[in-house]
């Protein structure tokens, strides 16, 4: 029994070695080209042929894992077992693949009642045993399966620009509330997925929507317009406003799968070191979000930015390229990358992630926002306008309506004087007239009443002179 224990490892460890070979040609969304581009890499890492690897695909598409097993030397049945034994083996198999979460003992109660086996003929350990065998038991099942999830999640864009992945962290607590409260920091970045490369990343004393676009804004103007964005499911990340603001640049927005992590490992890595940069603040005693900020930004570009980078080596060795034994820099990969930048105009990315909202002018010609009453003009009293602001500095609005020149509202001053003429638009303002309209009508009215009247005595009057004889 022990050489058979013995033999079923070896299988399982060499057909495990070769999954693990074939695992990312697995994945079904690759192209011919790039699948081919991939196996040609793997088969000069592994030093085999990359017709063996064709090999192996072949066998594990058609007989799953247990296709990669080795062909054991085939041992005699005990003499205990029924003739048809094997042929029941298959029919477990069978059974197992249909249900992978079947036990044991619903494929022995399913077999004895399809008259494989007599009750009681089939025992559960030795039915374990050869399933296991084959590639076919719990334990192994688990493993290719996570096996597999987890190759098939990962990806890297060849170009920088191509995607950029977004994230808020938990920072350290500052004394910078109220009388010295200590308040919560919190880190939102924007990390290119193909360098590594740290575009924008700064802390914050609120995790609101309004980090986030402030995050891309200055990404944008510092890198200019990017193809995508990948986030995770966050309120910050699905709100209205920030999709609004990218669509309007032509940004495509993404969400990760929920509950899933793997799927932001790029981050997750990337939060290590935004740890291990929090241990030194902390020892460091940093006192104001301008200090922290300070050495975060030192601490990305002299350590992290010219740290050679492993994910941007596993990359390329994916591919069949050889990297230097230094390693890359994340600085450096973005540096040499052959994609140029695209920059838009200030004004344009500044209108992109304005916010906009509608208010009714109330009869003083102001209007409310944020607590506040701001003066517009008398022309707009009882309409609805757009107001449009930045909400880092919401104190500047800009007032919209057809027809009439965008224009910046001004906070209402309360002078020490009622002003008890105040001015109107030219359209409501009293003028002189020359004359009543209203008399000049009455007047025109009294002359026809007067030529009826005219016309009336006129043919009365004939008709007295011997009009009726005609």
């Amino acid at each position: 029994m022990q050489k058979t224990i013995k033999d079923q490892n070896w299988q399982d460890q060499q057909a495990l070695e070769r999954y693990t070979l074939i695992a990312p040609l697995l994945d079904e969304s690759l192209d011919p080209a790039k699948r081919s581009q991939l196996r040609s890499g793997i088969a000069a890492r592994a030093q085999v042929s990359e017709r063996t690897l064709y090999r192996y695909e072949a066998a594990y598409r058609s007989n799953g894992f247990s296709g990669l097993k080795p062909i054991a030397c085939e041992r005699s049945l005990s003499k205990k077992l029924p003739d048809n034994y094997l042929a029941i083996v298959e029919q477990a198999i069978q059974l197992k693949k249909e249900v992978p979460k079947r036990f044991v003992e619903q494929i022995i109660f399913i077999l004895e009642q399809e008259g494989w086996a007599s009750p009681g003929i089939l025992k559960r350990s030795t039915l374990e045993r050869y399933l296991y065998r084959a590639g076919f038991g719990v334990k192994q099942m688990k493993m290719y399966r996570d096996a597999r999830e987890s190759s098939s999640k990962r990806f890297c864009k060849p170009h920088r620009m191509m995607l950029l992945q977004g994230d808020i962290k938990y920072g350290c607590k500052l004394p910078i509330g109220k009388n010295g409260a200590m308040v919560r920091t919190y880190l939102s970045s924007a990390i290119d997925d193909h360098s590594r490369y740290v575009i924008q990343s700064e802390f914050y004393d609120n995790q609101e929507e309004a980090i986030v676009e402030d995050t891309f804004r200055k990404v944008i103007l510092k890198a200019g317009k990017f193809d995508a964005a990948y986030f995770d499911n966050g309120s910050q990340y699905v709100a209205k406003q920030l999709k609004f603001s990218l669509a309007k640049l032509g940004i495509t927005v993404r969400h990760a799968p929920v509950r899933s992590g793997k799927s932001k490992g790029k981050c997750e890595k990337f939060h290590q070191v935004v740890d291990s940069f929090l241990r030194e603040a902390k020892i460091h005693k940093i006192r104001t979000l301008e200090e922290l900020n300070r050495y975060w930004s030192i601490y990305l570009e002299e350590y992290y930015h010219k740290d050679a980078h492993d994910g941007i080596r596993e990359y390329y060795e994916s591919l069949g390229t050889s990297v230097a034994q230094e390693g890359i820099t994340p600085l450096q990969e973005w540096n040499r990358d052959s994609r140029a930048l695209t920059f838009l105009d200030t004004a344009t990315v500044a209108e992109a992630f304005l916010h906009h909202e509608t208010r009714l002018v109330d009869k003083g010609a102001c209007i409310s926002f944020q607590g506040r009453k701001y003066e517009t003009r008398p022309s707009l009293i009882g309409f609805k306008v757009e107001i449009a602001y930045d909400p880092s500095a919401p104190e500047v609005i800009t007032v919209h309506y057809p027809g009439i020149e965008p224009f910046n509202a001004e906070p209402l001053k309360m002078g020490s004087f009622c002003d008890k003429n105040p001015s109107l638009p030219v359209s409501m303002q009293e003028t002189e007239p020359e004359s009543s309209r209203f008399l000049n009508v009455l007047e025109k009215k009294q002359e026809q009443s007067r030529r009826q009247m005219a016309d009336a005595i006129s043919f009365g009057q004939f008709r007295k002179d011997g009009g009726s004889n005609v």
